[in-house]
């Protein structure tokens, strides 16, 4: 069996926080911000690491790639200990925080390349096919020659996400990769990202609270909440775990009264009835069938399937438990 790419037993990391406990005396207490947590990630996989802010996912990434040494636990990251051998676990990760930028600023894109593949010690005739099928890919080509400060928001997004391939790492960790992005630019990124992992065998493990990059990027799904491992397993096992509602959003060509159907529920009207939203579980039927009971009725101009805030999802999981350790379908 392969070597896995990432794996963490009993990880933890606490912090102490110090507040004011009066005018004169600060009160410490212990924040357990990874508390036990235990998962092997394999080669080629994509994984999606999700919970509610402050569940820990920043804390969990940081201490993979050496940032944070662990309280306790024991974690490896391509082989090695990530504390102590950050030079070498460099050149196996790619790293993409979505606030973060790794780019220079007031330099050309096509700079960053460059100095990046020096950082990493890249022959120039080597890194030259690389960056070449980067900036193909990422249809980069017409801002290679432009500073990074300005770029939109979604052109320094592809930036950064051909920055972190440079140097073809094993493992690319994306902290919140679309966050701010239009729709256009998400799906430019996901189908570049399938295709590179598709072609290189590039794992890739994803934070991100956009559902999107979840069902089209990842196989595996890790709902991690207060620092504890909630769920593993996968985006329709963990849906049917939690049952939560779905939301469908229909537009009408007119003012309608509240439509009725048998299988959802009708949970608010806009513009005087034109638009309308159906709630409906999905045990018991499908977006389709409510559609389909819709449009028996009256034509439908356009439609949105709201689906629930991954905070909803992990605190149903959560609180939905009769014990601590996670779900795990594996």
């Amino acid at each position: 069996m392969t070597e896995p790419i990432i794996e963490f037993t009993d990880l933890r990391r606490t912090f102490v926080v110090r507040t004011k406990a009066g005018r004169l005396r600060r009160q410490k207490r212990q924040v357990h911000a990874v508390d036990g947590i235990s998962v092997t990630i394999r080669p080629g996989e994509a994984c999606g690491y999700i919970g509610a802010n402050g569940a820990g996912k920043s804390t969990t990434i940081k201490m993979i790639t050496g940032i944070l040494v662990p309280t306790a636990g024991r974690v490896r990251t391509c082989g090695m200990e990530p504390v102590g051998n950050r030079r070498r676990l460099a050149r196996e990760i790619g790293v993409v925080f979505g606030q973060r930028s790794q780019l220079w600023w007031d330099l050309p894109l096509r700079e960053s390349f460059r100095i990046l593949s020096a950082i990493h010690r890249i022959r120039a005739d080597d890194a030259r096919p690389r960056i070449d099928e980067l900036v193909e890919e990422l249809a980069l080509g017409p801002l290679l020659d432009t500073p990074v400060r300005q770029l939109s928001l979604g052109e320094r997004m592809r930036g950064e996400v051909a920055a972190a391939l440079v140097h073809r790492p094993r493992l690319l960790v994306l902290d919140e990769p679309t966050i701010g992005l239009d729709m256009i630019s998400k799906e430019r990124l996901r189908t570049f990202l399938q295709a590179e992992r598709a072609k290189h065998g590039t794992t890739l493990l994803l934070t991100t609270h956009d559902m999107g990059d979840i069902e089209r990027l990842c196989d595996r799904v890790l709902v991690v909440d207060h620092g504890r491992l909630a769920y593993d397993g996968t985006l329709p096992g963990l849906a049917e775990r939690v049952a939560l509602q779905r939301v469908l959003v229909v537009d009408l060509p007119e003012a309608r009264p509240p439509l009725q159907v048998a299988d959802a529920e009708n949970v608010g009207m806009e513009l005087d009835g034109q638009r309308q939203r159906l709630a409906f579980s999905p045990e018991h039927t499908t977006a389709a069938r409510v559609l389909a009971q819709v449009t028996a009725q009256i034509d439908v101009v356009d439609l949105t399937l709201e689906e629930p805030a991954i905070e909803e999802i992990v605190r149903t999981l959560y609180h939905g438990r009769a014990s601590p350790p996670a779900h795990s379908e594996r």
